[in-house]
């Protein structure tokens, strides 16, 4: 039974009588024992909110940060039931609606809609829905308790697009979709041309210039059908917020530009997030199913207080990988763990493959080091100049290792890396 406050106000003026009328409260239980009953048969003739028959409809999915709505459809097969609702989710899904006030006859049906705004990547389960049923005298109630269950799924953002029209039109440039045609080692055979001042005179087609009176020329386009890996640390190291996200978040919309440029490309794209175990697998999804895949897979990745064992991620994969691939790897440039951890498993990755080791860069760095208005900011901008030049320090040793790095800002990172798939792109080496 739930009491209304109707009902306490009931209980206290009647006391408030029987004090003023009758000093010693001789009839204090006369005016509960009134009390309990007019509260009893207001609970008798309130309808019953476990007969309410509940179920779902409305958004499965949404991006996070974008609005959502889940649908709830009461039946009421009994008397009628008046009060209110309470739709419960987990805080992080973000629900922006107070309970709903429910008045509902016998033999009816109502939809009640919920506008949920999602914080957090990831499933976001409804939990109990919680209906209070008051009485026609307003004293009491009864309440009751549904399992309605729904799930939404929180993807990632995907800010990035923003960036994707225009390496899209350097690509078309590159695949000889306009007048720009360039030529690199392991490139394909695209076309003729008569040659002009300032063109490389290693593409000169001496056999087709003889037939003709002038001299020719040998196009190329880059090509296409090659594998492209995105490998994602999930480990400690992308735990750390880099302005309003976690690192893991800003590697996580890099990936999804670059699955979308290198797909729009022709090459199949992959994907691995991986810490000491494997937290996402998608391998090889047809072009049209890339970004739904990859959205999916990456919702419910959440970054792991554990070392990052680079020897799982080597070996991951090289098992995956067969003929000569784009290696994306989106980790930290942590001095310690990149020269105890990845530097010394790293080699037959980059024997039998391009690798791009991408980071995030901290802003914060930048701003510490240019202010200098007191001993405090002093020491901290001693701090920052030392770790940037452990950043470099590091990078150094990774591009005489083989490897391609790109240390960008969180606002920078998506693109610059895509820039540097083009130009891998451009230079023949993909």
């Amino acid at each position: 039974m739930v009491l209304t406050g109707r009902a306490g106000v009931l209980a206290a003026a009647g006391v408030l009588f029987v004090a003023v009328l009758m000093p010693r409260w001789a009839g204090v239980g006369l005016v509960v024992a009134v009390v309990l009953v007019v509260c009893v048969v207001d609970l008798l003739l309130a309808g019953s909110p476990r007969r309410l028959q509940l179920s779902r409809e409305g958004d499965t999915a949404v991006r996070l940060g974008q609005p959502a709505s889940v649908t709830l459809l009461v039946a009421n097969p009994g008397r009628r039931v008046k009060g209110l609702l309470r739709d419960a989710w987990p805080p992080s899904a973000g629900v922006q609606d107070p309970p709903h006030k429910l008045d509902l006859p016998g033999g009816e049906r109502r939809r009640l809609t919920t506008h949920l705004v999602p914080t957090r990547r990831g499933d976001r389960h409804a939990d109990r829905v919680t209906v209070r049923s008051i009485g026609p005298l307003g004293f009491a109630g009864r309440q009751g308790a549904h399992k309605v269950p729904w799930t939404v799924r929180a993807l990632p953002p995907f800010n990035s697009r923003k960036h994707l029209p225009s390496r899209l039109a350097r690509l078309r440039e590159l695949d000889g979709r306009t007048a720009l045609l360039v030529r690199g080692q392991g490139t394909e055979f695209d076309s003729l041309r008569d040659y002009v001042p300032g063109d490389d005179v290693r593409s000169i087609d001496w056999r087709a210039t003889a037939r003709r009176s002038s001299v020719v020329l040998r196009t190329w386009r880059p090509e296409r059908d090659r594998q492209v890996a995105i490998v994602i640390d999930s480990g400690r190291m992308s735990a750390g917020r880099v302005g309003d996200a976690p690192r893991l978040d800003h590697a996580m919309d890099a990936a999804l530009l670059l699955a979308a440029l290198a797909t729009r490309a022709g090459d199949r794209v992959s994907l691995l997030a991986c810490d000491s175990e494997v937290r996402a697998d998608v391998r090889r999804p047809a072009p049209q199913d890339v970004l739904p895949s990859f959205v999916n897979a990456l919702a419910n990745v959440d970054a792991q207080l554990v070392q990052t064992d680079f020897r799982v991620v080597v070996s991951q994969v090289l098992e995956r990988l067969g003929q000569r691939s784009l290696v994306v790897l989106l980790t930290g440039l942590d001095p310690a763990v990149i020269e105890e951890s990845l530097l010394p498993v790293i080699g037959p990755l980059l024997r039998r493959h391009v690798v791009v080791l991408a980071s995030v860069a901290d802003p914060r760095l930048t701003e510490m080091e240019s202010t200098l208005s007191d001993m405090i900011e002093i020491y901290g901008a001693a701090s920052a100049a030392r770790t940037r030049l452990d950043r470099e320090r590091v990078t150094a040793v990774l591009t005489r290792a083989g490897a391609t790095v790109v240390d960008a800002n969180p606002d920078q990172i998506a693109p610059a890396l895509a820039d540097t798939y083009l130009a891998l792109k451009k230079a023949g080496r993909l």
